[in-house]
């Protein structure tokens, strides 16, 4: 993939939530881009959230060291890090006002292919506001250029 080259992908994105005994799936298709800057891969695209208006624009940000970055920008404003058996602490900015939430993650894996340009990101990890869990997610991204 040429760098700073913008490919357009097929997103597909499964999101499984454990949280207060319940169990929810959440799944996207929507179309996004795929970039290379340096030793970094972006991939963008956008994303309704229950509770916000507009769609969220999303980059998931993927590390030369494995760990990855998930940033969402809009009403809604996060930017969650997962790094192999780790915590990372973020401020989570809602209409509602701040939170400081934390992750722990669990399991990561980055799987890239050149033809066709696909890949797939998958993530377990732990929710926390403070000191308390607030969920077990599992999210999986797929892309296909």
């Amino acid at each position: 993939m040429e760098e700073r080259k913008s490919i357009p992908v097929m997103i597909k994105l499964k999101t499984e939530v454990f949280q207060e005994n319940e169990f929810k799936e959440f799944f996207l298709e929507e179309e996004g881009q795929i970039v290379r800057i340096g030793e970094v891969l972006y991939i963008r695209y956008k994303e309704l959230l229950d509770g916000v208006d507009n769609k969220v624009s999303v980059t998931m940000k993927i590390l030369a060291d494995g760990s990855v970055q998930l940033i969402r920008a809009g009403e809604v404003r996060m930017k969650l890090k997962f790094d192999y058996q780790k915590y990372n602490e973020t401020n989570y900015q809602t209409p509602f006002g701040n939170m400081i939430i934390r992750t722990f993650t669990n399991n990561i894996r980055v799987s890239l292919k050149d033809r066709p340009y696909s890949g797939q990101v998958t993530i377990d990890y732990d929710l926390y506001g403070g000191e308390e869990k607030i969920g077990v997610y599992h999210l999986e991204l797929n892309f296909t250029a």
